[in-house]
């Protein structure tokens, strides 16, 4: 017997959508704080010494925080790739203005302190506003759409087709619920900045990112309850009118698909999935809590946990769909008829196995080493600044 043939078709296909699930949501726990400090830095800091500090505290770590970014969408591509090729042909300039917004901040961590002057800096400390910004809200624009469901069908031979223009892509994905998911992510952003900020720098710059935390937390918590109720009210779900077998063949057309019900549905079918949406809210709530008192470490571990729940839900509410059509639901791409082969999901689990820890125990040792706070001596000082 092949060696791939003794772990189950079922098994791999679950495994895989947990991974990518817990490396996107690894990007979005980390490099969120990022672009959550990029956010925060024209209100955080009123000075050229303090914006230096707040740049300085993300500075050595968003490379790597970036990569789960990468790894997550490397995966999706070899281990779901109708899904990739649905979700970036669709999303297309979604994912371009994403990606030059995340090219503008490499740009302006190197180029900012090149120069003296006050416009020249001041035009790279927008650069990293919109490279925080842009990204931070579209995520969340993304996320609402998948749950609305996307525009798209396959044909007889699989290929899939998006309807709609170039730019009606893209306008089409500002639906009113899509723009919601987009606020309360970018709130979500802030919040875990402000988390960060307050763990990493002190004095006025700690005060004004609790100032601000604390309402980017209330924000998020009160948008995601509003999109819970909308999503139970106003949104319907999707469901197959028969189960398809979980070791079938990849070919979501084999299957049919109603558009029909609510997606809340999820939680009298696999009760246990409350847990969630209840570490999200627990979260937001000790996040807002904590804003206001003097801890330095619970804020952001507090809005991390909330983060952490909030999209775990989204994803454990919609299993076993990863990409449903509103127009053609038949066409929906779902965990049992989108993967790759049996041998590629193996192959690549081999391959995860033996790189992921090596991945996260680098990660923590950075983060080991660079722990403590960012001071303005240390920044003023040539030898002891990077940026």
């Amino acid at each position: 017997m092949i060696l791939f043939e003794l772990v189950p078709f079922e098994f791999l296909r679950v495994v895989w959508w947990l991974l990518i699930g817990v490396m996107l949501i690894a990007f979005a726990l980390t490099d969120g704080f990022d672009m959550g400090t990029g956010v925060l830095l024209p209100f955080v800091a009123r000075t050229d010494l303090e914006r230096r500090v707040v740049i300085n505290t993300v500075g050595p770590v968003w490379e790597g925080n970036q990569v789960w970014f990468v790894l997550g969408g490397g995966s999706i591509f070899a281990a779901w790739p109708p899904l990739y090729a649905i979700s970036f042909s669709g999303f297309y300039m979604a994912m371009f203005l994403i990606l030059m917004a995340l090219i503008l901040r490499p740009v302006a961590f190197k180029y900012r302190s090149k120069r003296e002057g006050k416009r020249w800096r001041a035009m790279w400390d927008r650069a990293l506003f919109i490279g925080g910004f842009v990204p931070a809200l579209l995520f969340g624009v993304a996320v609402g759409n998948v749950l609305l469901g996307v525009p798209f069908h396959l044909t007889p031979d699989l290929m899939p087709v998006y309807e709609g223009g170039l730019f009606g892509k893209f306008f089409g994905l500002l639906r009113p619920f899509a723009l919601l998911c987009g606020l309360v992510s970018l709130a979500m952003a802030v919040m875990l900045g402000a988390g960060w900020l307050v763990l990493k720098t002190e004095g006025v710059i700690q005060d004004r990112a609790r100032a601000i935390g604390r309402p980017a937390a209330l924000l998020a918590l009160v948008g995601y309850l509003l999109g819970g109720v909308w999503l139970a009210f106003g949104i319907q779900g999707y469901a197959f009118v028969t189960e398809p077998p979980h070791d079938g063949p990849s070919n979501p057309l084999l299957h049919q698909v109603t558009h029909d019900g609510s997606w809340l549905i999820a939680y009298a079918e696999r009760p246990w999935i409350a847990i969630a949406p209840c570490l999200g809210v627990l979260g937001l709530l000790m996040a807002w809590r904590a804003m206001g008192r003097r801890g330095e470490l619970s804020p952001l571990g507090w809005a991390q946990l909330g983060v952490f729940g909030m999209i775990s839900s989204v994803g454990l509410v919609m299993f076993p769909f990863i990409l449903p059509s509103n127009t053609h639901p038949d066409s929906s791409l779902s965990v049992w008829d989108a993967s790759s082969s049996h041998l590629t999901l193996f192959v690549m689990l081999v391959g995860g196995a033996i790189f992921l820890p090596l991945i996260m125990v680098y990660t923590a040792w950075v983060y080991r080493v660079l722990w403590g706070k960012v001071t303005p001596e240390e920044v003023e000082n040539p030898d002891t600044h990077a940026y």
